[in-house]
């Protein structure tokens, strides 16, 4: 490869013989900030020699340290992929991989991967899964308890609300480029962060007091993640940047939300929000969830405006011209986030078995706003006696963690988050049996206190269907649920139909495209009155 306008030292290492035996070909990837080589078995990334506004690699010195701090960082979740910084030696027209004195230039050596992997082209195909993005729910998770905390006085800067506000105020600053005829869009966007930050201030500054405020990736893109053997390996995160770092958990979980929204995934957007929060029990950061997500939003839109300058492309106002049309698409997906939809509160009813969660898993797969939320009563009840939702207790029936008086602070604790979490904007499914009248009650007032429509879904299935179930779940020994058949049997006699004011009219059977073929029954009750409300319609 012979591109003049290369850098002499990138022409000399794009020859293959400048690697061990075996390198017949070196491909080239560049980035804004970095020239990465790929060789046989490695690559090797190599940082441009310059100076931005948010980061500084105009010194060897400066970018020797910046490839030491990108290795540290990014060996917390990918240890295997990234190996070691080395040394370029001689001269710029000759350089060696090996040699004597004082290297020349820098370079992190990473072992590659299969790049079809990347989940973004793996979602570009279509073949990116809810199980994948679980798997990226359970190692994000993972990393975020591990990580460092920004621990005041001394990280007091990371994460202040002065912080956060900066950069979503400079976004607007750069998204002008865009020209006239966004003006008052993007002045809608500004009043409405500004409104937004006043208002959840306090609760950022309380979430940087409690320690949510930690050294995460800071660029949690799904081009900075691969799919290797059945698990999700984030790697590239921001080494140049402290305060693009660390961030509040919740900022880093938008940054994928918003990505998956961008890709047309809202149904892999809003699972992964809720296996997120299911797993931390954070459901305090949806209250920020928006906020970062219209930032993360309008950071993506900056970019692609600063690009389209860069190559000289002219934006128009129907999205269509390269990187223009990338900034006007994240500018309509911002706007999108501004305005969710109608609330509703859903509670499910039945016994162990009958389909609860999977008929819950495809109302959020489903929902086309990604603006769902899922409570689940036998994660929450564990999370309330410090347990992991896949441990098992040791209670025995109606004792331990099932004894009443669990029952009622598990319900309570249920309600509580569902309003948090309806105030807020989104729409909550709550899983749980349900069985007495006055728990499902309990939640039929919050729906009136809140005004949002109320819903009960009830999923089917046979005696048999539901002893199976239980059977294999409990031999599986990986699901929340601890549910026996004795469990079963005293659940039946325990259980109070729904009343007529409850039911009104079984309003469909459907079975939605994420259901995995459980028919689920719906019932309604309306938010005023005493007439049904259709819901759904057969689908078969």
């Amino acid at each position: 490869m012979n591109d003049p306008d290369l850098p002499i030292l990138i022409q000399a290492l794009l020859e293959p013989e400048r690697y061990p035996a075996g390198v017949r070909q070196v491909e080239l990837v560049q980035t804004h900030i970095s020239w990465v080589l790929l060789a046989g078995d490695f690559a090797y990334k190599i940082k441009k020699p310059l100076k931005l506004a948010f980061l500084d690699f105009s010194t060897l010195a400066q970018r020797q340290q910046c490839c030491a701090d990108e290795l540290r960082l990014n060996r917390r979740f990918a240890p295997d992929l990234y190996l070691d910084v080395v040394g370029i030696f001689n001269t710029a027209q000759d350089p060696h991989w090996d040699g004597s004195g004082a290297p020349i230039e820098y370079a992190v050596r990473m072992r590659r991967f299969d790049e079809a992997a990347r989940l973004d082209r793996l979602c570009a195909q279509g073949a990116l899964k809810p199980e994948h993005v679980s798997a990226l729910a359970d190692v994000l998770h993972a990393f975020h308890t591990s990580a460092a905390v920004a621990v005041a006085p001394a990280g007091a800067h990371f994460g202040a609300p002065e912080q956060i506000l900066a950069p979503a105020l400079e976004n607007f600053q750069e998204l002008a480029r865009l020209g006239a005829s966004v003006a008052a869009r993007l002045a809608a966007l500004r009043a409405w962060t500004e409104a937004q930050f006043a208002q959840l201030a306090p609760l950022m500054h309380a979430r940087q007091q409690s320690g949510r405020v930690r050294e995460c990736h800071g660029d949690l893109h799904l081009g900075n993640m691969v799919l290797i053997g059945s698990g999700v390996r984030m790697f590239d995160c921001i080494e140049f940047n402290e305060n693009l770092r660390w961030i509040d958990v919740a900022s880093e979980i938008a940054f994928t939300y918003v990505d998956l929204l961008a890709h047309g995934q809202s149904g892999l957007a809003g699972w992964f929000v809720n296996e997120a929060l299911s797993r931390s029990g954070d459901y305090e950061a949806a209250l920020l969830l928006r906020f970062y997500a219209v930032y993360r939003a309008l950071v993506r839109a900056k970019v692609a405006a600063i690009r389209q300058q860069q190559t000289g492309g002219e934006v128009d106002d129907v999205g269509e011209a390269g990187n223009a049309g990338d900034a006007l698409a994240y500018l309509a997906l911002a706007e999108r986030l501004l305005v969710p939809p109608s609330e509703r509160l859903v509670i499910t009813h039945g016994l162990s078995g009958c389909g609860k969660t999977v008929a819950s898993d495809a109302l959020l797969q489903d929902d086309p706003h990604a603006a769902t939320l899922r409570l689940r009563s036998d994660v929450e009840r564990k999370r309330l006696f410090g347990l992991a939702p896949d441990a098992r207790s040791g209670s025995a029936m109606e004792g331990g963690i099932y004894a009443p008086d669990a029952h009622g602070r598990t319900y309570g604790r249920l309600r509580e988050i569902a309003h948090m979490l309806l105030r807020a904007g989104w729409s909550v499914v709550v899983d749980a049996t349900f069985l007495k009248r006055a728990d499902r009650a309990a939640f039929q007032a919050l729906a009136m206190e809140v005004g949002v429509r109320f819903q009960i879904l009830a999923p089917q299935a046979t005696p048999a269907q539901l002893r199976e179930r239980i059977q294999t779940r409990l031999a599986s020994g990986h699901d929340a649920s601890e549910a026996t058949l004795e469990v079963l049997v005293r659940q039946t006699n325990a259980l109070e139909p729904l009343t007529p004011e409850e039911v009104l009219a079984v309003l469909a059977e459907i079975t939605p495209k994420s259901s995995q073929g459980v028919a689920l029954r719906w019932y309604a009750v309306p938010r005023w009155g005493t007439h049904p409300i259709p819901v759904g319609a057969s689908i078969r």
